[in-house]
């Protein structure tokens, strides 16, 4: 086994952005404009006199990470802390989400994250339940595209039984039949309560529309993949995903790098994988051309609208400067698609955008709901906005408040020590270094108009966009001036 300190320096400041940004944005004159006009310039920012300067970047703790690889290849990341509560956070990655899932069964992942607690060979769900009561702890896991995640947390003082109660659930799950048929019970329960909203279909449609027969395209749960899922296939999934040697650990607390690795031995030291690991997720081949795709929904009073395209992966280089992008064009209530949708035209409660980045490929999306009769004319709004982007400079006043936003929100959301760990799983199931939380807000702070601009002119492209709309057949008249749409 080996050990080193993974280099990271000190996150950066907790500026004061998200209270900045949304106080300038008040302070915003928005004039409707006039027909056939071209985009408005976005207005200078103009704070009321007097006010002090932003305070100055004040570091935060330097993290620390020790990494540790346990002989059967399990990869261990320590997050030691001092001071703060006596809580201990445990965070397993393993590879393989919900693009793992079989075609026909989409959304299996959602099923088999949510049984790993609900029994092992030798604890029921009860057991398993009263032993995190009597412990003050809680364990849960989720699943995203590339991945699962189980997370255990406790108190300090309980850290051991926690771990092993923490390691049980992870590497023996018995997924009792009672347990797996309440689950899809509660599951396609869920799922009609999807199914009745617009949004369901509309990102469904989408999915297929981005990445086309690409298992990132099928995500999304079905009743045929809820009723199909059974024991043997459960059983499967975890036995191909829930390996050492494709796995990794964090572990954050109050504990020192050796006493971590030896929590870690004692949990998962003679941990071994069976059978195959599962295959890797391909690159996507995704479509060529947009698409454009109306799923008629009588008598909705609303469209859903998707607008987008296939993007970059997730360790791109071009990734932060599409996050400031995208906070520009559509990623706060300071967004200029918020501006001119929302608070100008009143076309919606709401507009945004951005960039979902995986492991292996991933897409731009804008997206709002529209009444009915303005359905053609917010996505002309849309396209214009996205085509500002592209032919003029973006302002030095706004990339800097976009700045102050975009890392201040990365800050905000990464104070605490579970979101911390759980970070730094999601980035190395991503395919991030291990220095890419720490070293996030300094890459921000660095990107310039240019870089801005350019990410712009290559995904926010009009005539590279595809079209969802989810909404009364009626609209359909609205919608040729974008392109001929099919639909499904």
């Amino acid at each position: 086994m080996d050990k080193h300190h993974i280099p990271t320096r000190g996150l950066r400041p907790l500026a004061l952005a998200l209270g900045a940004c949304l106080f300038a944005s008040a302070t915003y004159a928005q004039q409707p404009a006039a027909a056939g006009a071209p985009p408005a310039t976005a207005p200078p920012t103009e704070l009321p006199a007097g006010l002090p300067d932003y305070g100055a970047d004040k570091p935060l703790p330097e993290l620390g990470l020790v990494e540790h690889t346990l002989d059967n290849g399990l990869t261990v990341w320590v997050l030691p802390r001092q001071g703060g509560l006596p809580r201990v956070d445990y965070v397993l990655a393993v590879r393989g989400g919900l693009a793992s899932d079989p075609a026909q069964l989409p959304g299996m992942s959602n099923l088999l994250a949510g049984l790993l607690r609900e029994g092992t060979a030798t604890r029921s769900s009860v057991q398993i339940a009263e032993e995190l009561d009597r412990l003050g702890g809680s364990i849960g896991a989720t699943a995203s595209n590339d991945g699962l995640f189980v997370s255990a947390s406790g108190l300090s003082s309980s850290a051991q039984p926690l771990a092993k109660l923490f390691a049980d659930v992870v590497r023996n799950p018995a997924f009792p039949a009672n347990e797996v048929q309440l689950a899809k019970t509660n599951a396609l329960q869920g799922l009609k309560a999807m199914q009745a909203q617009p949004s369901y279909q509309a990102n469904r449609a989408m999915g297929r529309v981005l990445f086309g027969e690409h298992p990132y395209g099928n995500t999304l749960p079905t009743e045929a993949a809820i009723n199909g899922t059974d024991i043997a296939g459960l059983q499967a999934a975890h036995a191909g995903r829930f390996r050492p040697d494709h796995a990794l650990l964090v572990i954050a607390g109050p504990v020192t790098p050796d006493a971590a690795k030896a929590l870690a031995e004692s949990m998962f030291g003679n941990w071994q994988g069976s059978g195959d690991p599962i295959a890797d997720v391909a690159a996507p081949a995704y479509p060529t051309g947009p698409q454009f795709v109306l799923v008629p929904r009588q008598n909705s009073v609303q469209s859903a609208v998707r607008i987008g395209r296939p993007a970059f992966d997730a360790d791109d280089d071009r990734a932060i400067p599409a996050a400031l992008a995208n906070t520009i064009l559509g990623g706060g209530f300071d967004s200029r698609l918020m501006r001119n949708l929302r608070e100008d035209k009143g076309y919606t409660y709401g507009a945004g955008s951005s960039f979902g980045l995986r492991a292996e490929g991933g897409s731009f999306q804008a997206q709002a709901d529209v009444r009915n009769e303005v359905t053609g004319a917010a996505i002309g709004e849309f396209l214009k906005e996205f085509e500002q982007m592209r032919a003029q400079t973006v302002p030095a006043d706004e990339l800097q408040r976009a700045k102050r936003f975009t890392a201040g929100t990365y800050l905000f959301q990464n104070q605490l020590q579970y979101a911390v760990a759980s970070a730094l799983a999601g980035n190395w199931l991503l395919g991030r270094p291990a220095n890419y939380l720490s070293t996030y807000v300094d890459k921000v702070n660095n990107v310039t108009a240019a870089q801005v601009q350019s990410v712009a002119r290559e995904f926010f492209d009009p005539k590279q966009q595809s079209i969802v709309v989810v909404g009364d057949a009626a609209v359909a008249e609205q919608l040729k001036t974008y392109g001929e749409f099919k639909q499904d």
